[in-house]
């Protein structure tokens, strides 16, 4: 099997369980959408698989949105140790999800850092000259979760065809302070536009969408946690959206 290496350039802690990996090294053949296998020098006999956040580049820049999980071995070192100079371990890339070229409109559904990959193929699709409509779900528990909102409100602002909609648990922010996301936003200003409690869908995902219109010619991507990944699926198909069209 062959093996890429890329070496952390940059490391942001986001949220207390949450962080953005960018890394540069060798050119990894992988297509938006898509996840690799990941050996990090804190655990080297454990793989991981993660999606890059970014769309291949012939200068081998990498990005992963990684979220510390219970009892995650992996996840959590990469979130609380990981340090620039670090060297990554990369190999078999693979995944479904894509955009096609039909023209056809999208819906993205991400939960969580599942939105590193829809990201990716939003990133492709500016790379052509007539990208399709798109509309993206992103969920989080809460809106201060949104971990991206601030670059999503940016993507928006600058894409006409690309339209989000933040869904969220519950509006209020019930967990106890999160001193990385507050000192982000206190870095970036007051000026700095986010999708706030007054843009936010309150629900599941798969409430969510159990209440729109079929998309019955549409493609629809959805990646999240199997659980989420499992219960939009479901919700989707109740609704009539037919399941040839649905990849995860």
């Amino acid at each position: 099997m062959q093996t890429w290496n890329a070496e952390v350039v940059q490391y942001h802690r986001l949220r207390n369980d949450l962080a953005v990996v960018r890394l540069v090294g060798d050119v990894v053949p992988f297509d938006a959408g898509q996840a690799v296998d990941v050996v990090v020098p804190q655990n080297p006999r454990v793989s991981r698989r993660y999606s890059p956040a970014l769309p291949p580049s012939l200068d081998g820049k990498l990005e992963f949105h990684v979220r510390a999980v219970p009892a995650g071995w992996v996840s959590g070192s990469i979130v609380n140790d990981t340090r620039p100079g670090d060297v990554w371990q990369l190999s078999n890339p693979g995944g479904a999800l894509r955009v096609d070229d039909s023209g056809r409109d999208v819906v993205m559904i991400a939960g969580g850092t599942g939105l590193a990959p829809l990201r990716a193929i939003i990133l492709e699709l500016t790379r052509r000259p007539s990208p399709p409509n798109v509309t993206l779900y992103v969920g989080g528990r809460s809106p201060r979760d949104l971990y991206a909102s601030d670059l999503l409100w940016i993507l928006v602002s600058q894409l006409p065809w690309l339209t989000v909609i933040p869904v969220v648990d519950q509006l209020g922010d019930p967990w106890g302070p999160d001193r990385f996301n507050d000192t982000i936003r206190t870095e970036i200003g007051s000026d700095a536009s986010f999708f706030g409690p007054e843009h936010c869908w309150e629900g599941s995902l798969a409430d969510v969408v159990s209440v729109q219109e079929p998309f019955t010619n549409h493609q629809v991507l959805v990646c999240g946690s199997p659980g989420m990944e499992a219960a939009t699926v479901a919700a989707l198909q109740d609704n009539g959206t037919p399941a040839e069209a649905i990849l995860r």
